[in-house]
């Protein structure tokens, strides 16, 4: 078995008001992760704005490290 995991998730920022809109998708990776033994070890964001893009709204890159427990 692996003993650690790397996921990436792209939380894409509302185009009005603050916050993100796809929240749920994180929780989602990272309670997947628990559920197979894996615990969150690390995790990291890097942001990109999306300027004249319709839709608008920031990008934030989340990358996960899991770490396999026990």
């Amino acid at each position: 078995m692996q003993q650690y995991v790397v996921l990436q998730v792209i939380l894409k920022e509302k185009m009005w008001g603050a916050g993100s809109g796809n929240l749920p998708s994180l929780e989602k990776a990272i309670n997947d992760q628990a559920a197979k033994g894996y615990r969150l070890h690390t995790i990291t964001t890097a942001s990109s704005g999306s300027k004249g893009v319709i839709g608008g709204g920031d990008r934030i890159q989340a990358t996960m490290v899991f770490e396999r427990v026990g």
